[in-house]
C-alpha cells in the first residue's frame, strides 16, 4: 500500500493513522485469547461467557483478532482508493474503544444480558461498515464495493453467534464458518493483489533475470470464482456431498495461482516470501478439507486449522509486518525479530496440523502450539509496539525490526 495523505494531528501518534492502533491491540488480542482458550479447555478454568468455549475460541480469532486486522487494513488502503484522508485522532480511537468493549462483553457475557452484549459487539462492526461505505461512495469507488460486501458479511456471521447466544436460533456454529469464509475470501482476492505486485516489483530490482509473476488472467478469475463457490457451500453446510469437490477445486485452483506467483524465487525477501508461504496454507487447507471428507484419514479440525492458524495466521502477520514497517518509514526488510515472527507462526501452525493426529500427546502438542502463536503475536507487540505508537521517521533513518 502507498503511503495515504494525513491531515496534521495533535493527538497522539497511535491515532494518526488506523493500522496502528488495530495491529497493534489486535495482535495483543490475538497473543492473550489462546491461552484463555487452552486453560478452559484443559479443565483449568471456566470461561466467563456465555458463549461455548469453542464458540468463543472460533468466535474471538475471527471477529475480534481478524476483525481487527481488516480494520487496520482498510483505514490505510481506503484513502489510497478513494483519495480522501483517513479517519485519524478521536474518531479513531472511538472505533477503537468500540471494538475493545466488544471484546470484554463477549468474554464476560455470562454476567450480562445476551441483548446486551449483542448491541455491545455489533456496534463496532456496524459503525466500521458505516464508516467504509461513506468513504467508498464519496469517493465513487465502485471497484472496491466487495470490501463493503465483506463487511456485511462478518456482521451477519456475528449476528447469528449471538442469536444463538440469546436463544432465538441455534447458528452459532454457521455464523463463525461464514466469518472465517469471509476472511478466507479477502485473503485470496487481497493476497491476489498484493503478492504478485509485490513480487514483481522486487524481482525487477533484485533479480531481473527471472520473468515476472503473469499477469491476472482468466486462470485468476477461475480461481476466485472456485474459492467463493467452495466457501459458501462450506459455510452454509459443510456435510453437503458436493462440498469436498469443490474444496478440491479450490485448492487446487488456488495451488496452480499461487505457482505462477515466482514464490521460490523471493527466498532471499522473507517479507515477500511469508506472503507466498501464507497463500500456501489457503491451498493446503482447501485439500486438506476435501480429504477429511472424502477419505476420512485426517480429522476435520486439522483441515480447518490449516485456514485458520495457517492462512489467516500467516498471512495476516505478513501484512501487519510489512505495512507497519513501510507506514513508519521503516525500511522494507525483515529483521531477525520479523523473520523469528515468521518461524513462530510457521511452527504453531504446523503443531496445530498434526497434535490431533497424536492423541496420546495431544494437549501436550496443543498447548506447544498455543503457546508459539502467542509468542508470535507478543512478538509483533514487543518489536512493532514503540513503531505503531511513536511518529513516523524519516526514510532510511531507523533499522529493520
Amino acid at each position: 500500500m502507498a503511503i495515504p495523505r494525513y491531515h496534521r494531528q495533535g493527538g497522539p501518534a497511535l491515532l494518526s493513522a488506523g493500522f496502528r492502533p488495530f495491529f497493534l491491540f489486535g495482535a495483543l488480542w490475538a497473543a492473550v485469547a489462546i491461552p484463555i482458550w487452552l486453560t478452559v479447555f484443559a479443565g483449568e478454568s471456566q470461561l466467563p461467557s456465555r458463549l461455548a468455549p469453542v464458540v468463543w475460541h472460533v468466535h474471538e480469532m475471527i471477529f475480534g483478532y481478524g476483525a481487527a486486522v481488516v480494520a487496520g487494513f482498510l483505514l490505510t488502503a481506503i484513502p489510497n482508493w478513494t483519495g480522501r484522508l483517513p479517519l485519524q485522532d478521536w474518531p479513531l480511537a472511538a472505533l477503537v474503544i468500540l471494538w475493545a468493549v466488544g471484546r470484554l462483553a463477549v468474554l464476560f457475557s455470562a454476567r450480562l444480558g445476551p441483548q446486551s452484549v449483542a448491541v455491545l459487539d455489533l456496534a463496532f462492526p456496524a459503525v466500521f461498515a458505516a464508516v467504509v461505505a461513506r468513504e467508498i461512495v464519496t469517493g465513487r469507488n465502485w471497484r472496491n464495493l466487495p470490501m463493503l460486501a465483506a463487511l456485511a458479511l462478518l456482521f451477519a456471521g456475528n449476528l447469528l453467534v449471538h442469536l444463538d447466544a440469546i436463544g432465538l436460533s441455534a447458528t452459532a456454529e454457521t455464523g463463525n464458518r461464514i466469518g472465517v469464509g469471509t476472511l478466507l475470501m479477502l485473503i485470496s482476492l487481497v493476497g491476489g493483489r498484493i503478492i504478485p505486485s509485490f513480487t514483481r516489483n522486487w524481482l525487477a530490482k533484485e533479480r531481473p533475470e527471472i520473468s515476472a509473476p503473469t499477469t491476472f488472467s482468466l486462470i485468476d478469475r477461475a480461481a476466485l470464482a472456485a474459492v467463493a463457490l467452495a466457501l459458501i457451500v462450506w459455510a452454509y453446510n459443510p456435510d453437503l456431498a458436493i462440498a469436498p469437490w469443490l474444496e478440491l477445486l479450490a485448492g487446487v485452483a488456488v495451488g496452480l495461482r499461487l505457482a505462477r506467483w515466482r514464490g521460490r524465487a523471493t527466498v532471499r525477501e522473507p517479507l515477500l516470501t511469508i506472503l507466498h508461504i501464507g497463500y500456501g496454507w489457503l491451498a493446503l487447507g482447501f485439500v486438506l478439507l476435501a480429504t477429511s471428507s472424502l477419505v476420512h484419514i485426517l480429522p476435520p479440525t486439522t483441515a480447518v486449522h490449516a485456514l485458520t492458524t495457517g492462512a489467516i495466521g500467516t498471512m495476516t502477520l505478513a501484512v501487519m509486518t510489512r505495512a507497519s514497517l513501510g507506514h513508519t518509514g521503516r525500511p522494507l526488510a525483515a529483521g531477525r525479530g520479523t523473520r523469528t515472527i515468521y518461524l513462530f507462526i510457521t511452527i504453531a501452525a504446523i503443531l496445530r496440523l498434526i497434535a490431533p493426529l497424536d492423541a496420546t500427546h495431544y494437549v501436550l502438542l496443543l498447548a506447544v502450539a498455543g503457546a508459539v502463536w502467542s509468542a508470535a503475536f507478543g512478538l509483533f507487540v514487543l518489536l512493532y509496539g514503540r513503531a505503531l505508537a511513536r511518529a513516523r521517521v524519516k526514510h532510511g533513518s531507523a533499522q529493520p525490526i
